[in-house]
């Protein structure tokens, strides 16, 4: 799996689970919903500041947003 698809995996993964909508997301970290949907179908790689972005809206660390899981 590539990075890009990793990314995607991990954020939609992370805001579902903190039952978050991508507006919402997308409000939080200062960017538009659009491109949280583009992020999360991998038309879009972040860059690191909207990387830490996301990951503070999340709360987590940045490179929990790239980490490949163990099944990878």
């Amino acid at each position: 799996m590539e990075i890009r698809e990793t990314f995607a995996r991990n954020l939609r993964t992370l805001r579902q689970a903190r039952k978050m909508s991508q507006e919402e997301l997308a409000h939080r970290a200062g960017i538009d919903r659009t491109y949280i949907s583009s992020l999360e179908r991998c038309v879009y790689s972040p860059t690191i500041e909207v990387l830490d972005r996301l990951a503070a809206v999340l709360g987590v660390e940045p490179a929990d947003l790239l980490r490949k899981s163990a099944k990878e």
